[in-house]
């Protein structure tokens, strides 16, 4: 059994988690996901730690489709996630207390398992957690 990624060229997870983003190659425009023109723009690694711009939480199951997680849902909380110098993130936050979500907390990229496929794969997604130092 293997892994993949949710959508391919989105971020990889080796050495450390990473996403990837575009450079647009005239004006220098980051953006995420890496759009695919490869004439207009240039991959680049995003930074890893951003701090949180804003949030709110799913509490309940998404329509099906387009949802296609587990059907025993677990609330979840999404954010915004500004990348210095960079661009702002769209992303899911896990390892939070929603309690303690606030703006401009400082946040690091992750991977977690979001399913599984049809051929018993896993499926990963990139996700931030709050920063713990020590």
């Amino acid at each position: 059994m293997g892994a993949s990624a949710i959508a391919e060229g989105l971020f990889r997870e080796t050495p450390e988690p990473t996403l990837i983003g575009g450079r647009h190659r005239e004006t220098g425009r980051i953006v995420f996901p890496c759009p695919g023109d490869a004439t207009r723009w240039e991959a680049v690694d995003l930074p890893r730690r951003g701090t949180l711009w804003s949030w709110t939480v799913q509490r309940f199951r998404p329509k099906s489709p387009p949802y296609t997680g587990p059907e025993d849902f677990t609330p979840f909380a999404i954010g915004y996630v500004e990348l210095p110098s960079a661009t702002i993130v769209e992303t899911q936050l896990s390892g939070v207390d929603f309690d303690r979500l606030t703006i401009g907390m400082a946040m690091e990229l992750t991977t977690m398992s979001f399913s599984t496929d049809a051929d018993g794969n896993e499926v990963r997604l990139y996700a931030f957690t709050p920063v713990t130092e020590g």
